[in-house]
């Protein structure tokens, strides 16, 4: 008797394509600066030091899968160890720097050949401190962000002393209109304060006793009399200047000229 055959399992729907991209995580090599690793629980139970270091970078999503150091790790030997890197070519991983326990510098790079003398290509920078993994930004984009956080800056500047020039120019036509209009009440000021000050003079000349007779001339003066001050001028012009002379009649005989 034949077996009956089973219904076919029941298949479930692929996933939405945006769901499996937000799932994996990027590609290394890509730009993941703003992307932080760091597993606390691994870190309560190995301590974080040149000989593990490895280990706990390989955890993080910047770790490629590819690198020689990944070939050596299935060999057993330690990821690191340059007696064995520099026989290889290709992706690899290097401790650049090391400050224990607290900053590891891991480059990333390109070894062209397997001769000592020829020089690395490098790719990416990591640097591991306190336990938090990061991506270093590249040179290029440190630059892009400074030159764009300055020009952010003096457009900001130019701005506020733009504004601040036109509020100066809106004070200065304020001032001067406000001190034509003082000036216009401080001439009409001007006006009733000089009417008061001529009341006041006019009152007190009022108020005042007439001005003493002059004191008298000593005995024996002649006050000079007004037609002789006005003939005084004329006798000072006459003798200052010396008399007129007239040029052809005053000049004397005329002198004949004597023939022999």
């Amino acid at each position: 008797m034949a077996a009956t055959p089973l219904p076919p399992a029941a298949q479930l729907p692929p996933p939405p394509p945006g769901d499996s991209a937000a799932a994996l995580p990027p590609p290394p090599g890509t730009d993941m600066t703003g992307i932080c690793f760091r597993d606390q629980l691994w870190l309560n139970t190995y301590p974080l030091d040149r000989n593990l270091v490895f280990d706990y970078f390989a955890l993080s999503p910047f770790y490629d899968i590819t690198c020689n150091n990944e070939s050596l790790r299935s060999r057993q030997i330690h990821p690191l160890d340059m007696s064995q890197l520099t026989k290889m070519t290709g992706m690899e991983y290097v401790l650049s720097d090391v400050q224990e326990p607290h900053l590891f510098v891991i480059r990333k790079q390109k070894r062209l050949s397997s001769e000592k003398s020829d020089p690395m290509l490098p790719m990416l920078a990591y640097y591991i401190l306190d336990g938090s993994i990061y991506q270093a930004p590249q040179l290029c984009n440190v630059f892009a962000s400074r030159i764009s956080r300055a020009m952010h800056h003096i457009s900001k500047a130019f701005t506020t002393a733009c504004s601040k020039l036109e509020k100066i120019g809106n004070v200065e036509t304020e001032s001067d209109a406000a001190a034509s209009e003082s000036k216009t009440q401080k001439e009409a000021i001007d006006l009733k304060e000089l009417k008061r000050v001529d009341h006041i003079l006019m009152s007190l000349q009022r108020k005042l006793p007439p001005a003493p007779p002059p004191p008298p001339f000593p005995e024996g003066y002649v006050p000079p009399s007004a037609s002789d001050q006005e003939k005084a001028p004329d006798d000072l012009s006459s003798e200052a200047l010396p008399p007129s002379i007239d040029p052809i009649i005053d000049q004397g005989p005329a002198k004949r000229p004597r023939f022999q």
